[in-house]
C-alpha cells in the first residue's frame, strides 16, 4: 500500500486551518429574506388561537405562515422501503412541519416568518398572537405506560417494543453461583455542535428550489417534495461544509421550513437556528432506564441475562424503533450468554424529541453490560480482566440473535493493549483516590442488513491523467472524503493531488446515502473501490497497447504506467488516458456497491441478522475524585480497537480520540435538564460540555485484522470509537468509590452523594 494507511493531508485541511470555508450560513444573495421560526414554549398544550395579521401589516414582512400554509404537513426521513419492516407494530407519529392544533413539546414550530431583515423578522414574531391552552402531559417513560397516562397521540403512548428470547432462562439462573441486579439510568444529552442548523435557499433559472443546507443528508431533496407536494427532481440540495452533526443533522432541520419559505415567497430565504433553538428543536439522544439482572457460574462464565430497556422517544418518532433495535441487539454486550431475554420498548412523552446521536442506542446498553461485569467480577472475588477475557465473542460464536459473528473480534488483544497502556498505577493519597477501570464494547457499522442498502460512485480521467471522483457522500468533518481519494489514489497509481473528490450535490453527484450509522466507508468506499478497479482495468489496457505488453505486465504507480521490471519502458497518465480515448476505451465509470441483506429479524424473539458486522474495542481509564469536592477528573485514557484496515490513520486516530472525549461528557457533565419538559439549560452558559482542559491525555491504539467489510477489509470507527467511554467512566469511579454508579451524569454531586451513603 502506497497511500492507504498513511496520513497525507485531507483535501479540505488548509482551507479550514485558514477558517476559509463557506459554511452554510455564509452565504447570501441578492434580495435574501430572513427566515424566523416562532416556537412552543409549551411541552403540552392546545393552541386555541393564532392571528397574524398584525405581523403581516408591518413593513417588510413578505410571509407569515402556519400550518395551513403548508401543503402536505407532514416532516419525516424518507427512508428505504424495506425499513418498514422493522416498524411493523409500531404506531409512528410524524412531526408536523407547523403545529396546527396541539403542541407536543417544548420548541415545536408553530409559525414561519419571513421579512427582509432579521430584526423585522424578530418585530413580526413578537406581534403575532398565539393563545394556548395548557394540556396534561407526560415526562416520565414508565410513567408513559400506565394506563391513566395522558396520551401523546389519540393512538397511545407505546411506540415500539422488541424482544429478544435465547435458551431457557430459568435453567440459566438455576446455574449461576452469583446473580446481580441493578437499574441504569441515562439523560436527554444534546449534540452541541459548533455550527447550529442553517441553510440558504433560492429557486434557479429551471424553476428548481435549491436548498444549500447544513446536512447529513443529501436525500432530504425528497422530504421537501414532499411537504410541498412538487416533483423530486424539482428540489435539489447542496450540503455545505458541516460543523458538526454526530446524528443530529440526520433528521429533517432547516429543509422543510426553509423549502416552505422559499416556495412560498419566490424569494432567496436564509434561515439560522440560535443556540437556544438549537438546543429546544433538534432531537437529543435517547434517555434509557435499564433493569438488568446477570448470572455467572462460580468458574466465572456467564449462564444468564434478564433486561428490561425502555427508552424515552418523546413526543414523535423519528428514528426511535431502530435506535431501540440497536439497543436490543447490543445488550447482550460483546459476550457469550447461553439464556438470554430482553424486553425493549420506546414511548412517547411530552420531553424533547429523541433521534440519532452518535453509537444510536448502542452505548446506553454500554453502560449496562459493562457495570454488570465488574459487579459480577466483585461478586466472584474475580479480575474483571479475567471475567471479560473468559466470555468474549470469538469467531464462530453466535449472538443471542443467532447470528454468527464471522470475523475475528480481537476483544483480548483491544483489552490487554489498552490496559497496558495505562502503565503503572499510582496510589490513592487523601482527599484523592484514584480509580481504574476497563470497558470493552461492540458496535454495528453500517444499516441494517435487510435495508437492501447501496450506494454509488463515478470516476472519470481527465486529459491531463488526473481523477475525479462523484460520490454524494457528505463529510461530517470525519474525513470520508479524503478516504475516497485515498482508495482511487491507491488503485490507480496517483498521486493524491491528481485525485478531486466532487460530492455534496443531490442533482449532480451518484446517490451514496445518509452519512450516518458508522457507513459511508463501508458503502461509499466500496463503491469507489468497485469504481476505480474497473477504470482500471481500462487503463492497463490502453496501457498495455501502447507499451506493446500483456495487461498483466503493466503497472501503474506515480501518475504512471510501466512495464513491470522495465520501468525505462512507460507513460504519464495524461498519455494513456488520450490513448484509451483514441482507443475507445472507457475512461469514466459508475459503480453501486449493494450490501449484503437478510431477512428482518423475528420481533418477537430478535433471532435473525441485524447487522452485518460489527467494531470490537476497549476503554481503559484512570480517574482521581477529591473526596472533598466530589470532582471527577479523568487524568489517562487508552482506546484500543480493531479498525480491520486503516484508511487514513490521522483520521482513525482523530475518530478514538474524539469519541473518548465526548463519551467523557455524556458520562460525567452533560444533561438536558427539565421541568414538566421544559428544558432549564438551554444555552452554553449552563449546559456544560468538556473543553481541552477537560480531557485527559488520551492514547490510541489501531489493531489491523483485515477482516471487515470495507475496503481492503476496513472497519468503520465513527460510532463505535465513542461506545465504550461512559461504562469506563462508570467502573472507574465506582473503582475509587467502592461504591456502584448506576446513573448518569456522574456529577460532584452523586459522587458526594454515594461516599456519605458508603459512610453511613
Amino acid at each position: 500500500m502506497r497511500v492507504i494507511g498513511t496520513s497525507p493531508a485531507r483535501p479540505d485541511a488548509w482551507e479550514k486551518v485558514r477558517g476559509r470555508p463557506i459554511y452554510a450560513g455564509d452565504l447570501a444573495l441578492a434580495g435574501m429574506l430572513h427566515g424566523r421560526i416562532m416556537r412552543s414554549p409549551y411541552a403540552s398544550a392546545r393552541i386555541v388561537r393564532i392571528d397574524t395579521r398584525a405581523a403581516r401589516a408591518l413593513p417588510g414582512v413578505i410571509a407569515v405562515l402556519t400550518a395551513h400554509d403548508v401543503p402536505r404537513n407532514e416532516q419525516r426521513m424518507e427512508l428505504p422501503g424495506r425499513m418498514a419492516e422493522a416498524t411493523a407494530g409500531a404506531v409512528l407519529a410524524t412531526q408536523p412541519v407547523l403545529a396546527e392544533d396541539r403542541v407536543r413539546f417544548q420548541g415545536e414550530p408553530v409559525v414561519a416568518i419571513a421579512a427582509t431583515t432579521p430584526e423585522i423578522a424578530a418585530a413580526a414574531a413578537d406581534l403575532v398572537e398565539i393563545d394556548y391552552e395548557d394540556l396534561p402531559g407526560v415526562y416520565d417513560p414508565i410513567a408513559a405506560l400506565a394506563p391513566d397516562a395522558p396520551k401523546v397521540h389519540d393512538s397511545g403512548n407505546l411506540l415500539r417494543s422488541w424482544h429478544l428470547r435465547a435458551g431457557d432462562l430459568a435453567q440459566g439462573f438455576a446455574r449461576a453461583a452469583v446473580v446481580v441486579e441493578n437499574t441504569y439510568r441515562t439523560p436527554f444529552v444534546d449534540h452541541v455542535y459548533m455550527e447550529t442548523e442553517s441553510g440558504i435557499g433560492w429557486i434557479d433559472g429551471e424553476g428548481v428550489l435549491t436548498l444549500r443546507v447544513s446536512t447529513q443528508v443529501l436525500e432530504h431533496f425528497r422530504d421537501v417534495a414532499v411537504v410541498l407536494q412538487i416533483p423530486h427532481g424539482r428540489v435539489r440540495i447542496e450540503g455545505a461544509y458541516l460543523g458538526g452533526g454526530f446524528g443530529g443533522k440526520e433528521d429533517v432541520t432547516v429543509e422543510c421550513l426553509l423549502g416552505l419559505l422559499v416556495w412560498k415567497t419566490g424569494r432567496p430565504v436564509q434561515l439560522i437556528f440560535s443556540r437556544e433553538e438549537s438546543f429546544i428543536g433538534h432531537g437529543k439522544r435517547h434517555p434509557y432506564v435499564m433493569r438488568y439482572r446477570t448470572g455467572a457460574a462460580r468458574d466465572g462464565a456467564l449462564v444468564a441475562l434478564e433486561a428490561e430497556l425502555i427508552s424515552d422517544s418523546g413526543a414523535y418518532a423519528a428514528l426511535s424503533p431502530w435506535v431501540l433495535l440497536y439497543s436490543l441487539v447490543t445488550s447482550t454486550g460483546p459476550y457469550r450468554i447461553p439464556n438470554v431475554t430482553v424486553d425493549a420498548t420506546t414511548v412517547y412523552t411530552n420531553n424533547p424529541v429523541a433521534s440519532a446521536y452518535r453509537c444510536f442506542g448502542s452505548i446506553q446498553t454500554c453502560l449496562a453490560y459493562e457495570g454488570q461485569m465488574d459487579a459480577l467480577a466483585a461478586a466472584l472475588a474475580m479480575d474483571p480482566l479475567a471475567l471479560r477475557e473468559k466470555n468474549f465473542l470469538r469467531k464462530g460464536d453466535r449472538l443471542a440473535t443467532g447470528q454468527v459473528i464471522e470475523c475475528e473480534p480481537m476483544l483480548a488483544e483491544t483489552m490487554r493493549r489498552a490496559w497496558a497502556g495505562l502503565a503503572e498505577r499510582r496510589p490513592s493519597r487523601a482527599p484523592t483516590r484514584i480509580g481504574r477501570a476497563v470497558a470493552a464494547s461492540f458496535s454495528p457499522y453500517g444499516r441494517m442488513c435487510w435495508t437492501r442498502d447501496s450506494a454509488s460512485a463515478w470516476i472519470g480521467m481527465e486529459l491531463d491523467g488526473t481523477a475525479v471522483v462523484r460520490c454524494a457522500a457528505p463529510d461530517v468533518g470525519g474525513g470520508q472524503t479524503s478516504s475516497l481519494c485515498a482508495i482511487t489514489a491507491e488503485v490507480l497509481g496517483l498521486e493524491l493531488d491528481h485525485v478531486i473528490a466532487v460530492g455534496r450535490d443531490s442533482h449532480f453527484t451518484p446517490r451514496a446515502g445518509t452519512t450516518t450509522a458508522t457507513r459511508q466507508l463501508l458503502m461509499s468506499g466500496n463503491a469507489v473501490l468497485s469504481a476505480a478497479r474497473e477504470l482500471r482495468r481500462h487503463l492497463v489496457g490502453a496501457a498495455a497497447a501502447l507499451l506493446e505488453a500483456a495487461p498483466a505486465d503493466i503497472e501503474l504507480a506515480g501518475g504512471h504506467a510501466f512495464v513491470r521490471g522495465a520501468p525505462d519502458r512507460g507513460l504519464s497518465m495524461a498519455s494513456v488516458v488520450k490513448g484509451a480515448t483514441g482507443q475507445g476505451r472507457p475512461v469514466q465509470v459508475l459503480e453501486k456497491y449493494d450490501a449484503p441483506s437478510a431477512p428482518t429479524i423475528d420481533p418477537a424473539t430478535g433471532q435473525g441478522k441485524a447487522f452485518n458486522d460489527y467494531t470490537f474495542g476497549t476503554h481503559a481509564l484512570e480517574v482521581e475524585i477529591d473526596e472533598e469536592t466530589g470532582r471527577t477528573r479523568p487524568t489517562r485514557l487508552v482506546s484500543c480497537f480493531d479498525a480491520g484496515r486503516i484508511i487514513h490513520r490521522a483520521n482513525a486516530e482523530g475518530q478514538l480520540e474524539g469519541g473518548a472525549v465526548q463519551g467523557l461528557g455524556y458520562a460525567l457533565m452533560e444533561e438536558i435538564a427539565l421541568e414538566n419538559g421544559v428544558s432549564k439549560n438551554p444555552h452554553l452558559a449552563d449546559y456544560k460540555i468538556p473543553t481541552s482542559l477537560d480531557a485527559p491525555e488520551i492514547a490510541t491504539v489501531l489493531l489491523e485484522s483485515g477482516e471487515g467489510l470495507g475496503p481492503f477489509g476496513a472497519k468503520g470507527l465513527g460510532e463505535p470509537a465513542m461506545t465504550p467511554s461512559i461504562g469506563a467512566v462508570a467502573n472507574a469511579v465506582s473503582n475509587a468509590l467502592g461504591v456502584r454508579m448506576t446513573e448518569l451524569p456522574i456529577t460532584s454531586e452523586r459522587v458526594l452523594a454515594a461516599l456519605r451513603a458508603k459512610r453511613a
